[in-house]
Order: C-alpha cells, then sequence, then structure tokens
C-alpha cells in the first residue's frame, strides 16, 4: 500500500463521494432502478387440464410413462437444462417462448424456471390398490399444497409407498403442489378416501399400525413403533388430528422436542416421522 493510500482522511473520503455525485448529477444522474412488473396469472387453464411448471418437475412429468401432456412452453435455456436435445421427438406439441410469455400464464410470481407444460392429472387411485408396502403416510385434513407438496418429497425420499388423503378438505394435484414436491408427484401412490375412519380401519386389517402424531402424546414416537408395517396420520396445521381420527388410530405418539417450541410445522414433523419409521423397519428386517 502507498503512503498517498494511507495518508487518506474521513475527510477525504467525504470530498470523493461528493465529487461522485456532482459527476452523476451533472451527466443526468445513476440510472433508476427498474423492478420487474409483477405480472398476475392469466386465464386458469381449460377443464380437465393441469399446469405443471419448473425444471424438476417438468422433467420428472416427461419420465412418467403415465402422464398425458398436450403441450410444453420452454425457453431454449430451459430446454437445455432439461437435457432435451430434440424437441421434436417429443410425442406433444413443444413451442419454444420467453419467460415472460409463461409469466402471462402462471403469473410473475410463479418459480417456472422456463418450462411449463399442460397435462391431464394424475387419477387418484383407491385404498384397495395400496401395494406392498410397509410405510405409508396419512392427512388428516391438511389444505396447504405447499405442506403437501413438500410433504410428497419427504415421503418419496424415505420410501413410503402411498399418500392417503380425504376427497375434501385436501389440494388437489396442482401447480403449486407439483412445484413444491419438485418432482416426487411422479413417485408416489396418490391414494383418495370418503371416510379417514373407514381408511383406517381397512389398513388395520392390513397388518398396519397406525400412528397418530400429536405434540401432546402420550409415548415419544420412537418407543411407539410396534408393527412391521407402519402407516404415520398426520393432521392439519394448527387444529392437528380430529377427534374421531384421535379415537380411531393405534396410538398417539409425539416427537421428543427438548426446547422452548414444542411444534413442528407439519411437513417438517413428516419428514422427521418418516426417518424414524424407516431407521425402525430397517432394523427390524
Amino acid at each position: 500500500m502507498s503512503d498517498d493510500k494511507k495518508s487518506k482522511t474521513p475527510k477525504d473520503t467525504h470530498y470523493a463521494k461528493l465529487r461522485r455525485a456532482y459527476r452523476d448529477q451533472k451527466s443526468g444522474g445513476q440510472p433508476a432502478f427498474r423492478p420487474k412488473p409483477n405480472v398476475p396469472p392469466g386465464e386458469a387453464a381449460p377443464d380437465g387440464t393441469l399446469r405443471l411448471y419448473g425444471l424438476h418437475t417438468v422433467r420428472a412429468a416427461i419420465d412418467n410413462p403415465r402422464r398425458k401432456i398436450s403441450r410444453m412452453l420452454v425457453t431454449r435455456n430451459a430446454l437445455e437444462r432439461l437435457e432435451i436435445a430434440d424437441s421434436d421427438a417429443l410425442p406433444f406439441a413443444v413451442e419454444i417462448v420467453e419467460p415472460r410469455d409463461i409469466d402471462k400464464i402462471t403469473g410473475s410470481d410463479a418459480v417456472h424456471q422456463g418450462v411449463l407444460i399442460e397435462t391431464a392429472p394424475l387419477k387418484p387411485k383407491a385404498l384397495n390398490a395400496l401395494g406392498d408396502t410397509p410405510l405409508v403416510l396419512v392427512l388428516d385434513q391438511v389444505t396447504d399444497p405447499h405442506n403437501v407438496g413438500a410433504i410428497i418429497r419427504s415421503a418419496v425420499a424415505f420410501g413410503a409407498g402411498a399418500l392417503i388423503t380425504t376427497q375434501r378438505h385436501s389440494p388437489h394435484e396442482s401447480g403449486v403442489l407439483a412445484k413444491s414436491a419438485s418432482g416426487a408427484l411422479e413417485h408416489i401412490d396418490m391414494i383418495e378416501v370418503k371416510n379417514l375412519s373407514d381408511a383406517l380401519g381397512q389398513l388395520h386389517e392390513a397388518g398396519f399400525q397406525t400412528i397418530g402424531l400429536d405434540s401432546e402424546g402420550p409415548a415419544e414416537l420412537e418407543k411407539s413403533f410396534d408393527a412391521q408395517k407402519i402407516a404415520l396420520v398426520l393432521g392439519a396445521e394448527g387444529k392437528g388430528l380430529r377427534q374421531k381420527t384421535r379415537e380411531t388410530v393405534t396410538a398417539l405418539a409425539r416427537l421428543d422436542m427438548p426446547g422452548a417450541i414444542r411444534s413442528l410445522n407439519v411437513s417438517n414433523a413428516a419428514a422427521i416421522s418418516l426417518y424414524a419409521a424407516r431407521k425402525f423397519l430397517a432394523a427390524s428386517e
């Protein structure tokens, strides 16, 4: 460092700032900050059509043979990131667009990453179609699609065979839910039931231990496992499990949390519970 730089004082710095301000003013000032315009979502998709967006979501949908995709809007950059060398070879229409073209459909708040597809929704399965899996997740009126999407992602990560929800008071498949699931929606059976208590009874008959997560549960979750098939049951944010559900499950259990906060977001609770259940099942094999 030179002696000149060492000798600079706060006064010198102040005058330097004044000189820069004067030059900016003389030249017309610094360019004004122009925030990205807020674009509201466009018209809803036609009946029977679902719009999914985001790189992981779309890539997983394309790879799912059960998906019936009719159209894709994609930027050249996103097409490259999707590792699609020849878009003409895809069995649906592909339109090369600019990001703002997708903004006009999803709204600028949606993180579409330059790609959107129009597809038919996946048809939910019935409970009697449950495959041979030792681990399932049951949601008792969890309605937030962001939470459900995050739960689906955790369920797939820990090898759960199905996600069971009620036909009412549960979010249907949507772009928001699929984006939150980050592609996991294509890798798990979604099962819808009319009556959750009846469904829990059917799980009992199939050999499942049903464990309801409750912050005031009488036992720690890890000490509650007692079967080779486990169904974890989680309730909605705030109100938790409904009384009928609490009366129907095999056991009520809590996550042991010694800190000042005694409850977690339902998607976080699902991830921890799935990890504990998977660890127990692996040790029991």
